[in-house]
């Protein structure tokens, strides 16, 4: 049986996201990100694609490591200047019926009870087809302009999280019930006071003692989407996501990744295909393989090697600056970049030494992932390979110019993928969940966050006699 492939748009509200340099093509649109037109015309181009979403990254911070300063990433527009990633999703529910939105926001920079209304807020605007993506930051930058000397250690950054996200099931699952607003206007009763619970939550991080201030929504939890690495975000994704993102240059390492997290999510007592795998890639097609070659030797000419080095200092927070870029990799004293480098040389043929110049460039275009470059059949043909290789469920598609890779997708790789019964040929009705799983809009009962609905077994929602201010609480602990 073909196996189906599934795409999502990987985007941000900003110039440079991972091809950096390629602002200066011609034909890339990138600097529209600051108008709402962008957006729409995007958002219609990937539903015409049956995406199943756009993705939208976000920082907090600048890429400051490379040099010990900003200024590369400024001249070079390295996700700087960036904007709100939620402000656009309004405006492209609009102009979509399926398309969903996977949303980036940390949990280390905003207190979760706003939080929580704002996504309910967006996913009754949607008809349930928002997602938002868990991040814990990763730049020393964010943390200081937030008032801090520098972020939490990796592993408290994801205990912080766990919270953050007990918080969010609490007022998201447990605080109104789905028969609570009954709109009754013989008795002039709004919302009926008792289906409403206060969740009573104190923990190390936060407090939150009150009532969600949004009625349920489609979805009520977002789907949720996380893109951590190491063993501590793996376990993470495994408790919680229901999408997950994972970047690497090689189909060996990818097909490592995506089994270590099948079998995390069922170490979780989750089903190991409950959550959907995407693997970053950059496609680059046109109507024939030389074509697609010319296409993509023009736009190795835009790509920034200072660009590049900006992002991997800040991925693995090594200064590239202080080398020479001719100096041999084995110069570089790391053991992360000796290994992002290895896995780069899988994908070469003659065993040369790599550079510094030759880590700038790669990441060039298209960041940590891949970049298939072909015909519609040739890019269809690796694809597929990879899949069937590696146990993914699709691609986190990045650009190399904007709209432009997106529309040679659509227009040159869909329909190869859709004639091999490789691809949806039409979208799954209802919300973002149901889209992904076919099983409903809600949380499935094995997901952490079904445990804190009201009448849940186990369930940590409060009953109405504690559950009101001035009672004294006593929740269990998730």
């Amino acid at each position: 049986m073909t196996r189906r492939i599934r795409f999502n748009a990987f985007d941000m509200n900003c110039v440079a996201h991972q091809s950096p340099g390629l602002w200066r093509h011609p034909d890339d649109q990138s600097h529209r990100y600051k108008e709402l037109g962008y957006w729409t015309e995007l958002a219609k181009l990937l539903e015409q694609g049956r995406f199943d979403g756009i993705f939208i990254a976000d920082v907090l911070g600048t890429y400051d490591v490379y040099g010990g300063t900003d200024i590369a990433a400024l001249r070079q527009g390295a996700q700087i200047p960036v904007a709100d990633p939620l402000l656009l999703v309004s405006a492209m529910a609009a102009v979509t019926e399926h398309l969903g939105f996977g949303i980036t926001t940390g949990t280390g920079f905003e207190h979760p009870f706003p939080f929580a209304r704002r996504l309910s807020t967006l996913d009754h605007l949607t008809n349930g087809r928002i997602g938002w993506n868990v991040v814990t930051g990763y730049l020393p930058s964010a943390a200081r302009n937030f008032g801090a000397d520098d972020q939490l250690d990796h592993d408290e950054r994801y205990n912080q999280a766990d919270e953050y996200l007990e918080v969010l099931y609490k007022l998201w699952e447990g605080s109104w019930e789905d028969d609570a607003v009954v709109r009754d206007a013989t008795a002039g009763v709004y919302v009926d006071p008792a289906k409403v619970h206060h969740i009573g939550h104190q923990g190390k991080h936060f407090t939150v003692p009150g009532i969600h201030l949004s009625e349920p929504s489609p979805q009520r939890t977002p789907v949720i989407y996380q893109a951590g690495a190491s063993t501590r975000g793996v376990r993470f994704a495994a408790e919680n996501a229901e999408a997950i993102f994972i970047a690497a240059p090689s189909k060996r390492l990818l097909a490592q990744t995506v089994s270590r997290i099948r079998g995390s999510l069922r170490e979780a007592g989750r089903d190991p295909y409950s959550a959907r795998i995407y693997a970053l890639a950059t496609i680059i097609t046109d109507a024939t393989d030389e074509a697609a070659q010319r296409k993509h030797e023009e736009y190795l000419s835009y790509a920034s090697i200072e660009g590049g080095l900006v992002f991997m200092s800040g991925w693995m927070g090594i200064d590239l600056s202080g080398y020479d870029l001719d100096d041999p990799i084995g110069q570089v004293e790391s053991n992360a970049i000796q290994s992002a480098v290895a896995a780069f040389q899988e994908f070469d043929d003659d065993g040369r030494e790599w550079t510094v110049r030759d880590i700038g460039r790669w990441a060039g275009i298209g960041g940590m992932g891949p970049v298939f470059v072909g015909s519609g059949a040739t890019v269809a043909d690796r694809l597929q390979e990879w899949v069937e290789d590696t146990d993914l469920d699709g691609f986190n598609l990045a650009y190399a110019i904007t709209p432009g890779s997106f529309e040679d997708v659509v227009r040159h790789v869909v329909p190869v993928l859709t004639e091999r019964g490789a691809y949806a040929t039409d979208y799954v009705p209802g919300t973002l969940r149901n889209a992904l799983f076919e099983a409903g809009d809600r949380l499935p009962d094995e997901h952490r966050g079904a445990r804190y609905r009201i009448g849940a077994p186990g369930s940590t929602a409060l009953p109405d006699e504690v559950s009101r201010p001035g009672a004294q609480v006593a929740t269990p602990s998730a």
